[in-house]
């Protein structure tokens, strides 16, 4: 198996980046082609004394910019190292790609270039967050802003594949977010969305979800618009930073209570959920986040083969040829 990975994608590119496909070429058994600058990643390598023995190179001399216009991935960018490696991939020279960079470079480059599974109306960024007793599924995590209730059910069958494949449940519950439990909440969208989703046979839907029911485990598929999905994450992430602090300042007195402080940090930590697939798309599309280190570079490329072993794209590809 050969994954492609942006090198100079991400806020600590390429340094992070390299040590984290060190560490996945080590241990996970995998071939890894690094796309970006060629003499800029050998020298990186060698100033950090970084063996790049197995790796390849896929030579591309530009970066697109975290603040760039989408867009210009297919026209201005076309030489960077995100491009560069999506081509790649659409030309069958890898099973999947990792990058940390421009996130609507990516979706935009991935949706053109990769192209969408047929029946697919939009591909959907599925993060997985950590719950009280269970990760879950949240899609879709900021990639489509304005949503139709077809959409939404397609996430959910999207959402509900992944969940069954990677995070192995049986039977996962999907859930919509909405402002109440009962059928008539919500707007236009979240009620037309209701009755779709209550007749897609393709998932386990078990009703409306309210935010606060979310980190305990309300659902095992989390179904939203990217608008409100994105804010559900951003409000995770901060909500989280928060109470960890308050946490840490309550725990560190007593040294047994620093043993458990550790284990609920690592249990929460972003890092080891790897990144967030881009569900939809004929080909394994990782978008990890943009402040990765070596660790969440690692696990991103391990959740990128875990999908190509559990042939996601090929289960989705059924589902929606029904």
């Amino acid at each position: 198996m050969n994954i492609i990975v942006d090198a100079f994608g991400g806020d600590h590119a390429p340094l992070e980046i390299i040590k984290g496909c060190r560490r996945a070429a080590d241990k996970l058994g995998i071939a890894i082609t690094l796309a970006g600058n060629r003499e800029d990643i050998n020298a990186c390598a060698k100033q950090h004394n970084i063996n790049l023995a197995g790796m390849d190179i896929l030579h591309a001399p530009g970066i697109i910019a975290t603040d760039a216009d989408p867009v210009s991935i297919m026209k201005k960018h076309q030489d960077c190292s995100m491009a560069v490696g999506l081509n790649a991939l659409a030309e069958k020279k890898a099973d999947a790609m990792v990058s940390a960079g421009n996130t609507g470079a990516l979706l935009v480059g991935a949706t053109l270039k990769i192209k969408r599974v047929r029946g697919v109306r939009r591909p959907a960024i599925g993060a997985i967050l950590p719950g009280a007793n269970a990760p879950f599924v949240l899609l879709d995590a900021g990639a489509n802003s304005d949503c139709t209730p077809e959409m939404l059910s397609n996430f959910a069958t999207l959402g509900s594949v992944y969940a069954k494949q990677v995070l192995g449940l049986t039977r996962p519950r999907v859930g919509l977010v909405n402002i109440g439990a009962e059928e008539t909440k919500g707007d236009q969208l979240r009620q037309e969305s209701f009755v779709l989703l209550r007749e897609n046979q393709n998932i386990h839907f078990i009703g409306n979800v309210e935010a606060r029911d979310i980190p305990n485990g309300g659902c095992d598929v989390v179904v939203a618009d990217g608008f409100t999905g994105n804010v559900i994450i951003k409000l995770y992430e901060g909500m989280g930073k928060m109470m960890g602090q308050k946490i840490k300042r309550f725990f560190l007195w007593n040294p047994l209570n620093v043993l458990a402080l550790l284990r609920l940090k690592k249990q929460m930590d972003y890092k080891t959920y790897g990144g967030a697939p881009l569900l939809g798309l004929r080909g394994v599309v990782i978008k990890a986040h943009g402040s990765s280190d070596a660790t969440a570079v690692f696990h991103a490329i391990r959740q990128a083969k875990t999908c190509v072993e559990q042939n996601i794209v090929g289960i989705m590809k059924e589902h929606f040829a029904k």
